[in-house]
């Protein structure tokens, strides 16, 4: 079987965290249009920042850690996804700063929209067919 990125196991686990990164954009932005009627344009714009620094991570830990698949690649898998999850913890970083930095964040629904999509991989197996 081969290592490349075409091997059908790859697309496997692609196909499924891309759904769960949709699940995720689709709660932060169902969470800001409810928080955007209840509590306005600042509250909501918290809510997308908060769920921008993980969302973008986890895009980019995606597309890092399912490079590789089968037994033949057993090291190349464990380091793509050693790699991608150093990534997404210093990315996920680097946004917080630049949030923190340079938007005018209201700590509750940033935090909320946060935890929220951090806590989401958890669940989305139970609800998104393999």
């Amino acid at each position: 079987m081969s290592s490349t990125q075409n091997n059908e196991l790859t697309k496997v686990g692609k196909r499924f965290a891309f759904k769960q990164i949709i699940a995720m954009l689709m709660a932060v932005l169902i969470l800001a249009f409810v928080v955007y009627f209840n509590w306005g344009i600042e509250h909501a714009k918290s809510v997308l920042a908060g769920g921008a620094v993980t969302i973008i991570p986890h895009i980019f830990f995606a597309l890092k850690a399912f490079r590789y698949a089968g037994a033949r690649s057993s090291e190349k898998v464990m380091e793509s996804f050693y790699s991608g999850e150093k990534m997404k913890i210093v990315l996920t970083a680097l946004l917080f700063a630049l949030a923190f930095k340079f938007l005018a964040i209201l700590p509750v629904p940033f935090f909320t929209s946060f935890c929220l999509v951090v806590a989401m991989p958890l669940l989305t197996p139970f609800f998104i067919k393999h």
